[in-house]
């Protein structure tokens, strides 16, 4: 099957490219970019020359070109204009950017700064989590992906939910690869090494998606304030979500378990360990796990992912793995870097 992938100049369009590369059920046929068009994918992506012989599209070129599916790695915004023409044209969509993540069109305008054209779409469109909605992607034509830090907070916080947990914090660790590969003040090296800072600290967007998720799950209200903290990673996202529930530890254990039972890229960590981002890096994987405090009483969901991975295009990958039907690890079964 064809697949165009839209924005693929960028980490996470790389990402892409180099997960369908060696996938056995997907060929890419297009690759968009706006700042490279006409020119060799190598040439933005220098690790994948020899393995790629593509050159770079532009938009409205690939929107004249034919292929089955279309993975959209656009900045916020950008997706909505075209999403409507390519299902148009019977072409399955996962969409990586938060055009059609939120079921309310209103939040758009307070989270965004613009109003949505086809809240007809955001009914229709599936929240790209496959441990929430594995059944809905299965017969989807649009998936919204999930953020990075919407994904490992609610991959820490959805057993807590389920044990009564409605009121969450979530203290998100994120490397710099999630601003992006165009530096901005904050993302440029020299002023990121060596930090840890919060940012967007009144009020992260993942916030409204993960919410969003976590009431669905448990039919009622959940309110998620998530707080993110730049760190000198490059790659790499780490949750810890606080609720103040009493809940005895053996039953946390049954909680994650039941939760993740058959998940094949959710490893839950044994007792006295704690999920740790190097040991998920370059892969699809999610470590999770939890630590508890009696005395206050306290529980606190962890959840460890590479962004760029489960965090975004591995995710995108499995998403669309389910919608066309094949082995839903199917391109996915890289192991992570060895941590040493």
């Amino acid at each position: 099957m064809s697949v165009a992938v839209f924005g693929a100049s960028g980490y996470t369009g790389g990402e892409l490219l180099r997960i369908l590369i060696t996938h056995p059920n997907f060929n890419v046929t297009v690759a968009t970019s706006r700042e490279y068009a006409g020119k060799p994918v190598y040439l933005a992506h220098p690790h994948l020359k020899g393995l790629l012989s593509l050159k770079f599209s532009s938009t409205e070129e690939a929107l004249r070109k034919d292929f089955d599916y279309a993975l959209l790695a656009l900045p916020h915004g950008f997706s909505k204009d075209i999403v409507p023409s390519l299902l148009g044209r019977g072409i399955g969509v996962v969409d990586l950017g938060a055009d059609f993540r939120l079921k309310d069109p209103s939040l758009y305008r307070e989270w965004y700064g613009w109003e949505h054209p086809h809240p007809d779409l955001l009914e229709e469109a599936v929240y790209g989590l496959p441990e929430l909605h594995r059944e809905e992607i299965r017969r989807a034509r649009l998936v919204a992906s999930p953020g990075c830090n919407a994904t490992a907070t609610i991959l820490a916080a959805a057993p807590l939910v389920n044990l009564g947990a409605r009121k969450l914090l979530s203290d998100v660790k994120v490397g710099s690869s999630e601003a992006g590969s165009k530096p901005s003040k904050g993302s440029h090296h020299p002023e990121r090494n060596g930090v840890i800072r919060p940012y967007s600290a009144s009020g992260h967007r993942h916030q409204v998606e993960a919410s969003q998720e976590l009431s669905n799950l448990a039919k009622e209200e959940v309110d998620v304030s998530i707080v993110p903290h730049s760190v000198g990673s490059v790659r790499g996202a780490f949750a810890s979500v606080h609720a103040y529930i009493e809940v005895e530890e053996s039953v946390l254990w049954r909680a994650f378990a039941k939760f993740y039972s058959g998940e094949p890229f959710v490893r839950i960590m044994q007792k006295g360990t704690y999920p740790n981002v190097k040991n998920v890096l370059g892969s699809n994987f999610a470590d999770v796990g939890f630590s508890s405090d009696p005395s206050l009483p306290r529980v606190t969901g962890f959840a460890a992912i590479d962004n760029l991975m489960k965090g975004a295009a591995g995710q995108a990958v499995q998403s669309l793995n389910i919608m066309a039907g094949v082995e839903e690890t199917s391109g996915l079964k890289t192991p992570p870097i060895s941590p040493v």
